[in-house]
C-alpha cells in the first residue's frame, strides 16, 4: 500500500508538479462506482515520463460471491483516433509507413509498419485530433469523415480508447507532403495503395499493424468497397 503523504518524500506527479505540470496523478480509479463488484483500494505512480503508468490494488467479487484482491498495471497514455483514407474513383487508400521500435524488438524484420494515419487526441476531440494527424501525416485536408466504431485496443492493460474515422480523399485534397512532424521524431513515408492490394496485405504479412486491418476490413465488408466486392 502506498505510505501517507506526510510519512514520504513529494512525489513528482502525486504531491508536486512532473516535468509537465501534473499532480494527483495517483487519483485515477479512486472514485469508480458505475460497477458494485469492484472496489479501488489503492492507487500507485509507477512511472510518469510522458504517459502513466500505475499499479492498482482492488478488491473484485467472482461469481460465487467471494472478494478477491488483485493488483493490475495499467498504462494510460490518452485516447486517440485514427482514419482510413479511400479515394473511391480510383479505388486506392494512403497509408503512412513508419518505423515502430515496439515491434522491432518483437520479431518485426524491420519495424517499418504500414498503418492508417493516427494520433493521440491531446486536448482535442476525435473528428478535430484526425484532421491535424491526416494533415501532418499524410498532407491531407479532410473534408468529410465518417466515424466507424470505438475500440479499447488493449483492454489487458492499456487504457486507451480508439476513434476509428474513414474519409474520402482525391488528388485535389492531398494540399501539402504530409510526412510528420520532425520535433516529434517522425519519419513518415506516404504509400498510396490499391484497395484491393493493401487489403491483401492484411492476409499476406505486408499490413499487420491492427487499427489499420480492421479498417481495411470494414471498408471491404461494409464501408466504401463492400458494394464493388459484391458486384
Amino acid at each position: 500500500m502506498t505510505a501517507p503523504a506526510a510519512l514520504r518524500p513529494p512525489v513528482p506527479g502525486v504531491d508536486v508538479p512532473d516535468a509537465r505540470g501534473r499532480t494527483g496523478l495517483d487519483r485515477a480509479g479512486r472514485d469508480l462506482t458505475g460497477n458494485p463488484d469492484v472496489r479501488v483500494r489503492d492507487v500507485e505512480l509507477l512511472a510518469a515520463g510522458w504517459h502513466v503508468l500505475r499499479r492498482t490494488t482492488l478488491e473484485v467479487r467472482r461469481s460465487d460471491g467471494s472478494w478477491q484482491t488483485q493488483q493490475r498495471e495499467t498504462y494510460d497514455r490518452g485516447n486517440g483516433a485514427t482514419v482510413l483514407l479511400y479515394d473511391p474513383d480510383r479505388r486506392t487508400v494512403l497509408l503512412a509507413r513508419q518505423f515502430r521500435y515496439p515491434v522491432y524488438v518483437n520479431g518485426h524484420p524491420d519495424g517499418l509498419l504500414l498503418e492508417t494515419a493516427a494520433g493521440l487526441l491531446d486536448d482535442d476531440d476525435p473528428a478535430t485530433a484526425i484532421r491535424r494527424e491526416a494533415a501532418e501525416e499524410l498532407g491531407v485536408v479532410v473534408g468529410e469523415l465518417q466515424e466507424v466504431f470505438q475500440v479499447w485496443m488493449s483492454p489487458g492493460s492499456v487504457t486507451e480508447r480508439l476513434h476509428f474515422f474513414a474519409a474520402p480523399y482525391s488528388p485535389r485534397t492531398r494540399a501539402a507532403q504530409g510526412g510528420g512532424l520532425a520535433e516529434e521524431g517522425e519519419d513518415i513515408e506516404v504509400c498510396e495503395l490499391a484497395f484491393d492490394d493493401a487489403l491483401a496485405g492484411t492476409t499476406d504479412g505486408r499490413v499487420v499493424d491492427a487499427k489499420t486491418v480492421m479498417l481495411l476490413q470494414w471498408a471491404a465488408l461494409s464501408g466504401p468497397f463492400a458494394a464493388a466486392r459484391r458486384d
